[in-house]
């Protein structure tokens, strides 16, 4: 493409996820400098102090905060879908908290994901996940603000009750019946551990899709990095690399999801294997994005 990605899309970081290893305050200070991302994706800094010092340089930036509170939930294994009504309520009331700590940031919503399910109660955990997402919508709409579902594998890592994608857009149009500020995150580091292509996937959720990741996995069982966890473009053994990622941005084209008046978030999920840069990994990801853009056909 001649015309610059920032155009069409506010491309984003996820922060936790590029800088594992960093005092998140200092990593903050690098992505907010560096104005190749139009956006951030936080988790919240852990206290009341630092949350302070974190939005003096948010608010400084320019930079379209987005709040991922999928940590909220898999770090203290909480279960907005658990068949336990103590234990969803639990989950239900650590999200609305979270829509509390986004609007303290500036952003617009929270993201977060399903909760593991099993065969013999799936009917009723989706029973349990539509009412904590509907609670959730209830109360960040009282604040004029959205909540996204991000779609995850269903059996290969963290086992979630939303994808596949038809599963997803069910889910999703559920939603839609009672509330319009739900949305769906995709995310192609997901595609290959839901067994799905980005044309299926995004043709599928097309109505519900907000928002949007891109990264890589490993599905080789057997092979380093096997999963969701996210390894740098071009590991070895892995699903994703330039090809995949060209793929990806040519079917948001296709699709219509290229917006300069109102940009979706385009954000990076790529973290590190043992031993790894955290700026050389970011630097990856960046070239690699970089070059699928200019691979893209006007």
């Amino acid at each position: 493409m001649r015309e610059s990605i920032h155009k069409f899309f506010k491309v984003g970081i996820i922060q936790w996820m590029s800088f594992p290893k960093s005092d998140p305050l200092d990593s903050l200070l690098e992505i907010c400098r560096d104005d190749y991302f139009d956006a951030i994706e936080i988790k919240g800094y852990g206290s009341d102090e630092l949350n302070a010092k974190a939005k003096v340089i948010l608010d400084q930036s320019h930079m379209k905060v987005c709040f991922g509170s999928q940590p909220w939930l898999l770090g203290p294994k909480l279960n907005p879908n658990d068949i336990d009504e103590e234990s969803r309520q639990i989950a239900e009331d650590t999200l609305k908290k979270a829509v509390d700590t986004a609007e303290y940031f500036g952003a617009s919503g929270i993201a977060f994901l399903a909760g593991k399910w099993c065969p013999d109660t799936k009917e009723k955990a989706y029973e349990q996940l539509l009412k904590t997402t509907r609670a959730v919508c209830d109360y960040a709409k009282t604040k004029n603000m959205n909540v996204e579902l991000e779609v995850f594998d269903f059996d290969m890592d963290k086992a979630a009750l939303i994808g596949p994608a038809p599963y997803a857009a069910e889910f999703a149009a559920d939603m839609r019946k009672t509330h319009n500020n739900f949305g769906l995150i995709v995310d192609l580091s997901h595609f290959p551990t839901t067994y799905e292509t980005s044309k299926f996937v995004i043709r599928t959720l097309r109505p519900y899709i907000t928002h949007f990741h891109f990264g890589n996995a490993v599905v080789k069982k057997g092979c380093d990095g096997y999963g969701d966890l996210h390894p740098r473009f071009g590991y070895p053994e892995s699903a994703n690399d330039i090809p995949e990622l060209l793929d990806y941005l040519r079917v948001l084209r296709d699709e219509g999801f290229f917006n300069a008046d109102d940009p979706y978030v385009l954000s990076m999920e790529v973290t590190l294997r043992p031993g790894e840069d955290e700026k050389i990994v970011l630097a990856n990801t960046k070239r690699c994005l970089n070059r699928a853009w200019a691979l893209l056909e006007d």
